[in-house]
């Protein structure tokens, strides 16, 4: 069902429902377009899509979710301009505010699934409504009209553009023709591969992020951290720091001593200078050593195995991995007495809002969050410490400010994807697989941030499930059982709570079980005498994968003779609705420096909107996979991260990046599944295979640099 909304331009929004509250928060038709409007949002849905063709013949989609770098606005202009048979070049994709009602969560690999119907079918009905007011201004019969680049075409070449019909359009309740989305087979748009639609705007420097904005009043604003994770301030002297040029003030924050100055090279020189005394964090004593001997203890038993059955087993132990986007975050805030505005990326624009309220004590329908692109994520803007932060900076301050979190506060005072300790057994007998039991721990958080508590959980995209003998407040689940035909399968989760800022990275929990299942997998083909490969087709319960695995082993020519200390590994995955597989070829002649040398991939997400994105998406989870299993994590030094820059935290660089990356998207009809995760596991299990073969060694600790 679609509402029609009566206004000098055609709007429509989606419900689910029959629910006509107003969408607070939703902006005006005609925003950005350069003239008010009349329209009122008088229908909305769980994704409150809301559709605006305007007088300048531009159709505006307000996106609610948060664009950054994984190509979603790309992907809806793409489904848009399939149905409206509008040029892509005509659709434009603003992110929406937060909103009172709906859901803005970007996260789990779920956008695009999640948007694609709703906005096929709001497109489809604009069309259907732009057709019938041809119709009638032309006395013609609606099925003899045909759409086309963004416009009306009549049999006798008549034309007339989207713009031009849209205030008769926005009248119409009942459009004269199906307002029905396209079959696959009509395609000409979905499924195309096709260039982000902000390429340009982002090489050129067009694109505004969060650092660019220019909000009337707001000065560059950082923060003095303490050197321990959840150190605390006991006092300070900021008598040189306040008279230093530039300087407008020093005040203290939950997260340390902010300083706001006139520029960002100010805030830095004063907040070098001041004389700060903090009280150790309380996890001061705590090294490495320290955590990974709890989480060996955290882990649940592996039992008994099966009387009359052969083990392969495994123990394997993951760091601590920052985020790290490149942009880093920055939050613009400028809190009143009577209300406050924020300029920040968001995933969860809406519970930001939320807590932003309660932060500065004003209630939720005087908070205003304006969701800006993101430089990257990986899960880091699930959270919204900078936001909170300014946002009671710019409190205590008594002016709006600008907030930039430096890198070096991101990696050793941001979120981390846990630590985790696994181990796998795996139980065979007559050539088959009858057992295969995965237990594990990782660090559950206990952290207090910005004045609130937050307590045992990753955000957002962990996922809920049941599995044999978990136990209650346990950490992450051993992934889905169902890959592999290994007859009894059994999960069992512990975990170790810490004072630590932890987040959801990139595919969350899967990203190290499936990996440690990957390796696993290597060895039972090795002790039963098999190909990697051959085994994994013969005991895979998926056809799908099955296909993805098959595509890989043979454009990458699995098997095939290579130079002493070079080797392939293969590894797959399935999770959201799709599926995937990676074969790598790495050169670990010095197992020191090993170099992935060649990454083939194979995916299968059902219907893919627009293969060259997801293209991109999985070269970068080749680079995650690369960065993780080789090079990349975080030491935990007597309570703090030793880390602190590219300089020390290793991901991947051009000159550990593949020499040849392939990816082939395999053809599908079927609705859309999750890609943005999807490839993270099976590129870390086949970068870790490949290394164990390439060495004759077993990696048991990655990255494997620790």
């Amino acid at each position: 069902m679609v509402y029609s909304l009566a206004a000098s331009t055609l709007t429509v929004a989606a419900p689910l429902g029959c629910d006509a509250s107003s969408a607070e928060g939703a902006e005006p038709s005609g925003a950005g377009t350069g003239g008010p409007s009349d329209v009122l949002v008088t229908g909305t849905d769980e994704e409150m899509l809301v559709l605006e063709v305007t007088a300048a013949n531009r159709v505006v989609v307000r996106l609610p979710r948060v664009e950054v770098g994984q190509g979603i606005t790309t992907a809806v202009a793409m489904m848009i301009a399939e149905e409206l048979d509008a040029r892509l070049a005509d659709v434009d994709i603003p992110l929406a505010e937060a909103r009172k009602e709906g859901n803005q969560y970007t996260g789990g690999s779920n956008s695009v699934s999640s948007l694609y119907d709703p906005a096929r079918a709001l497109a489809a009905t604009a069309r259907a409504k732009l057709v019938t007011a041809a119709a009638r201004r032309w006395h013609l019969a609606p099925r003899l009209l045909r759409t086309r680049d963004t416009m009306v075409v009549a049999p006798d070449g008549r034309t007339a553009t989207f713009g031009s019909l849209t205030a008769a359009a926005a009248a119409i309740h009942r459009p004269a023709v199906p307002a029905e989305p396209k079959p696959a087979s009509r395609h000409r748009v979905i499924g195309r591969p096709t260039t982000r639609v902000d390429a340009r705007d982002i090489v050129t420097g067009k694109a505004a992020y969060a650092g660019d904005l220019t909000v009337a009043g707001a000065k560059p604003t950082v923060v003095a951290r303490p050197p321990t994770l959840g150190g605390k301030l006991v006092s300070v002297d900021s008598r040189a720091a306040r008279a230093m040029p530039g300087v407008r003030a020093v005040v203290r924050a939950a997260g340390g001593v902010a300083v706001v100055a006139d520029t960002f090279h100010h805030a830095f020189r004063a907040r070098d200078v001041l004389r700060i005394t903090w009280a150790p964090g309380p996890l001061a004593a705590l090294s490495d050593d320290a955590v990974r001997a709890r989480l060996r203890a955290a882990v649940p038993s592996l039992g008994t195995p099966l009387l009359g059955t052969r083990q392969v087993t495994g123990e394997f132990e993951f760091a601590f991995v920052s985020h790290a986007p490149m942009e880093v975050l920055t939050a613009v805030a400028d809190v009143r007495a009577d209300r406050a505005e924020i300029w920040f990326s968001s995933q969860t624009p809406t519970d930001a809002r939320d807590t932003i309220a309660s932060a500065v004590g004003l209630p939720g329908s005087k908070v205003r969050v304006h969701v800006m692109r993101g430089g990257g994520s990986f899960g880091r803007r699930l959270n919204y410490d900078a936001a909170v932060e300014a946002a009671l900076v710019s409190k205590a301050a008594g002016r709006p400010v600008k907030l930039m979190w430096s890198r070096n506060d991101d990696i050793r005072h941001g979120r981390m994807r846990p630590a985790s300790h696994h181990r796998i057994r795996a139980s065979h007998a007559g050539g088959r697989v009858v057992a295969f039991t995965h237990v594990t721990a990782s660090v559950s958080e206990v952290f207090e941030e910005s004045g609130f508590a937050v307590r045992g959980g990753r955000s957002g995209a962990v996922r809920a499930a049941s599995r044999e003998g978990r136990t209650p407040e346990a950490g992450p689940l051993p992934s889905d059982s169902g890959l592999y035909n290994f007859g009894r399968v059994k999960g069992e989760s512990g975990s170790v709570e810490l004072a630590m800022p932890l987040g959801a990275w990139r595919s969350v929990d899967s990203g190290t079980m499936r990996t440690a299942e990957e390796i696993v997998v290597d060895e039972i083909a090795a002790s039963l005498g098999e190909d990697a490969v051959a085994f994994r087709r013969k005991t895979l319960r998926n056809k799908a994968v099955r296909a993805v695995l098959d595509k890989v082993a043979s454009a990458g020519h699995w098997g095939r003779a290579l130079p002493h200390g070079r080797a392939q590994g293969v590894a797959v995955h399935e999770e959201y609705g799709s599926c995937v597989a990676c074969l790598v070829e790495i050169d670990a002649t010095d197992p020191d420096e090993p170099r992935v040398t060649h990454v083939v991939m194979a995916a299968d997400v059902g219907t893919a909107v627009n293969p060259r994105g997801l293209e991109a998406q999985l070269m970068g989870t080749a680079v995650d996979g690369i960065s993780t299993v080789l090079r990349a994590g975080l030491h935990i030094d007597r309570g703090a991260v030793r880390e602190g820059s590219f300089a020390d935290f290793h991901y991947a660089r051009q000159r550990h990046a593949p020499l040849r990356f392939e990816a082939h998207i395999m053809p599908s009809t079927g609705a859309p599944g999750g890609a943005g995760e999807l490839g993270v596991p099976a590129a870390a299990g086949a970068v870790a295979n490949a290394y164990a073969r390439a060495t004759g060694t077993r990696p048991r600790r990655f990255p494997l640099t620790f």
